[in-house]
C-alpha cells in the first residue's frame, strides 16, 4: 500500500500519459520533486517523468496526445509535452557523468529505474512512482521516505562519487537545505570541504541558477551559513566568507557576516533585495584598512556597490539584476541620515536617486537595523517612518517620482540656437538641481536661467521673451 497522498498524482493527465506509454510496452515513472513534495504535504510545480523509451519513440507516441512538443533537450534524452496547460517532462533512464575537467555531462541512456534513481542527487529525490499501470508502485531503493522522515539530505551513493560526477550537487546540497529545512548529514559536509575545489568546472549560469533559489528560501541564511563553513561559498562568492573577518563598526558584538546573514534573513523574498542584503556591506572589508577600525558609510558604499556588480557580472547575472542589486548597495545608507535633519531637496534627491528602487531601498533600511538595543532599534525604525512620512506629504504637493526640468534638451538647444553637446548637459544640470533644490518652477523660469548660462559662455544672447514663441 502506498501513501493515500501519492494517490492523486496518478490521475488526469498523469494517469493518461502513463497508460500510454504501458500500452506501447514502455516503463514511466514519476520521479523526483513531485513524489518527495506529495509525500511531504506540499505543492509542487515539477511535473517530471522518467521511462525507458528513446527520445525518438517518445516523440511519436506523444504527437497524438500532447498539444505541444518541445524537444530542445532531445540528446539529454528529455522530451516535453504540454496537455491541459499542464508541462510534462519525461527522460530517458540515464546515467550522467562529468569527465574531470569537463562543464558538460556526458549522457548515457539506461532500461532500469533504479540506475536511474542511483545517479540523482539526494534520497528525498530519488523516489519514483510508477503511473499508468493497475495502483500507483512507489520504488525508493535508498531509503528516501525514512529521510523525509527524518528531515536529512543524503546522497544515494557514496557522496564522494555522486559530487565528482556533478560538483553542482555540493550547492544543491545548501539549497535543498535552505527550501526544505532539512540538514546534511556529516558525512556529505565532510566531502564538500574536501571536494569544493571541484565545483570550478561548473558553469558560472548553473552556480547563478541555484544561488538564486537558495537566497530566495525562507531557511537561506543557516542554509548558507553552512555552506560558508564547508569552503564552498570561497570558489564563487568569495566576498561574503570573508565578511567573517571583520568587525561591524556599529554592531560590535557581531561579525559583519553574522550582520549580513540576519539582514537578509529578515527581507521579503525577493530575488534583487535578499541579494542586496547579502553584499551590502561587502565594502567594509575592502575599506578598513583606509578609515582605520571605523569606516565611512560613503567609502564602504562605492567599494560594496564596484564588488558586487563584479562578482554578479562574473555570476552571469542578467544586467537588470545587477544594475539593481548594486544600486541599492550603494544607496543603502542613505535613508539613515535623516537623523541629521532632511530638506525638501534632501527628500526629492532621496526619491530620484532611488526610483524604481524606493520600496525595496526602503525596506532594506529598516532590515539592516539588527543591534540588540532596543531603544536605538526604535529610534532607527521611527526615523524611517518620518523619512517615509516626509516622502508622502511631497508625493502630496509635487510629482516627485518624475523629477524634471519643464524643458528638455530640444528645446534648450531651440532657444539657445545650437546643436548637442557639453552645453545642452550643462543647463539641463542646472536645471534639474533647481528642480530638486526648489521644487517645481515654469517654463519661463527655466529659460531665463537657460539665457543667463548662453551669455555667460559667449552665446548670443537669444532675448528674454523667445520662449512665448517655443
Amino acid at each position: 500500500m502506498i501513501p493515500e497522498r501519492l494517490r492523486w498524482l496518478d490521475r488526469g493527465p498523469t494517469r493518461e500519459l502513463g497508460e500510454l506509454f504501458v500500452e506501447a510496452g514502455y516503463q514511466i515513472y514519476l520521479v523526483g520533486g513531485s513524489v518527495r513534495d506529495a509525500l511531504m504535504g506540499r505543492p509542487s510545480v515539477d511535473l517530471d517523468f522518467a521511462t525507458d523509451a528513446r527520445p525518438q519513440e517518445m516523440k511519436r507516441l506523444l504527437r497524438g496526445w500532447a498539444e505541444q512538443l518541445y524537444s530542445v533537450g532531445e540528446r539529454f534524452g528529455t522530451i516535453a509535452a504540454l496537455r491541459d496547460g499542464l508541462r510534462c517532462e519525461i527522460t530517458t533512464f540515464r546515467a550522467e557523468v562529468y569527465a574531470r575537467a569537463s562543464r558538460r555531462p556526458s549522457v548515457t541512456f539506461g532500461d532500469s529505474i533504479e540506475k536511474d534513481l542511483e545517479r540523482r542527487d539526494f534520497t528525498v529525490n530519488a523516489m519514483a512512482l510508477r503511473v499508468g499501470r493497475g495502483d500507483p508502485l512507489l520504488v525508493d531503493p535508498f531509503g528516501g521516505t525514512g529521510d523525509i522522515a527524518t528531515r536529512t539530505l543524503r546522497t544515494p551513493i557514496g557522496p564522494d562519487v555522486s559530487f565528482s560526477d556533478d560538483p553542482l550537487r555540493m550547492l544543491r546540497l545548501f539549497r535543498f537545505a535552505a527550501e526544505l529545512a532539512f540538514s546534511p548529514e556529516p558525512e556529505e559536509l565532510t566531502a564538500v570541504a574536501r571536494m569544493k575545489e571541484r565545483l570550478d568546472i561548473v558553469s558560472p549560469e548553473r552556480i547563478r541558477d541555484e544561488l538564486s533559489k537558495l537566497v530566495v528560501a525562507e531557511g537561506a541564511a543557516p542554509a548558507l551559513s553552512l555552506m560558508i563553513e564547508s569552503g564552498l561559498a570561497d570558489r564563487f562568492i568569495p566576498e561574503i566568507p570573508a565578511l567573517a573577518m571583520t568587525v561591524d563598526p556599529d554592531h560590535r558584538h557581531k561579525d559583519v557576516l553574522a550582520h549580513s546573514l540576519a539582514v537578509m534573513s529578515k527581507t521579503d523574498t525577493d530575488l534583487v533585495l535578499r541579494l542586496a542584503a547579502l553584499f551590502h556591506d561587502i565594502g567594509k572589508p575592502a575599506t578598513r584598512r583606509f578609515e582605520g577600525a571605523r569606516v565611512t558609510f560613503h567609502h564602504h558604499e562605492v567599494v560594496g556597490a564596484r564588488m558586487t556588480r563584479a562578482r554578479m557580472r562574473s555570476l552571469r547575472f542578467p544586467k537588470r539584476t545587477t544594475d539593481a542589486v548594486a544600486e541599492l548597495v550603494f544607496l543603502h545608507m542613505r535613508a539613515h541620515t535623516f537623523k541629521m535633519g532632511w530638506t525638501d531637496s534632501a527628500v526629492r534627491r532621496y526619491v530620484r536617486d532611488a526610483g524604481d528602487l524606493l520600496p525595496r531601498l526602503n525596506q532594506l533600511a529598516r532590515c539592516d537595523v539588527t543591534t540588540r538595543n532596543d531603544r536605538r532599534a526604535r529610534r532607527i525604525q521611527r526615523q524611517i517612518d518620518e523619512l517615509e512620512a516626509r516622502i508622502e506629504e511631497l508625493r502630496a504637493r509635487e510629482r516627485i517620482e518624475s523629477l524634471r526640468p519643464p524643458i528638455d534638451g530640444h528645446q534648450v538647444m531651440d532657444y539657445l540656437g545650437i546643436g548637442p553637446g557639453p552645453m545642452v548637459g550643462r543647463v539641463l544640470k542646472v536645471l534639474l538641481d533647481k528642480r530638486i533644490d526648489e521644487g517645481p518652477y515654469d517654463r519661463a523660469t527655466a529659460f531665463e536661467v537657460a539665457r543667463k548660462m548662453a551669455i555667460e559662455a559667449g552665446i548670443e544672447d537669444p532675448g528674454p521673451h523667445r520662449e512665448c514663441a517655443l
